[in-house]
């Protein structure tokens, strides 16, 4: 059977434990591929504002680290949870660091990029804080590239609450 929504995916958090993304069912996501020495690292704090603001009324945000980019995220999970914490209160869940493209892509984005395809219908994550919306029955919803502030998703995620 092919998979049908988000839901039918697990992860790896941060601290290294398995989690269902089942957990998040009824749940609006907004699920980032993150980097700590990105130019757009500053969006930790766009993000976690997200988080804080609709955080109470449905919106979870979850980021996974990615070094494909340039090596621009070499820290192991431990260093990458510290520095997102340290640096910009991040205090949404976090998971171990993934590959987004190529053979060893994680079976999440592989989801993710297939519903929700880029410029010119390419699947491929062109770099970090590649954006998917999911709406709270697991369905990819939409697709923002790293340009896109997470504060200009706002009115997107706030439909779908």
């Amino acid at each position: 059977m092919a998979n049908s929504s988000v839901y039918d995916f697990a992860a790896r958090d941060i601290k290294g434990n398995e989690k269902q993304m089942a957990d998040y069912k009824g749940q609006v996501l907004l699920i980032v591929n993150t980097a700590s020495k990105c130019g757009f690292t500053p969006q930790f704090e766009g993000l976690q504002s997200l988080h804080k603001e609709l955080g109470g009324q449905g919106l979870e945000v979850l980021g996974f680290p990615c070094n494909q980019f340039m090596n621009q995220d070499p820290a192991d999970d431990d260093a990458i949870s510290q520095f997102c914490s340290l640096n910009y209160g991040v205090d949404f869940p976090m998971f171990s660091k993934v590959d987004v493209n190529g053979d060893n892509a994680h079976p999440l984005f592989q989801f993710l990029k297939g519903e929700a395809k880029g410029l010119l219908g390419s699947e491929k994550v062109k770099w970090n804080f590649t954006k998917f919306l999911v709406n709270r029955d697991g369905k990819v919803v939409g697709r923002y590239p790293p340009t896109t502030k997470p504060e200009d998703i706002k009115a997107d995620i706030k439909k779908l609450l």
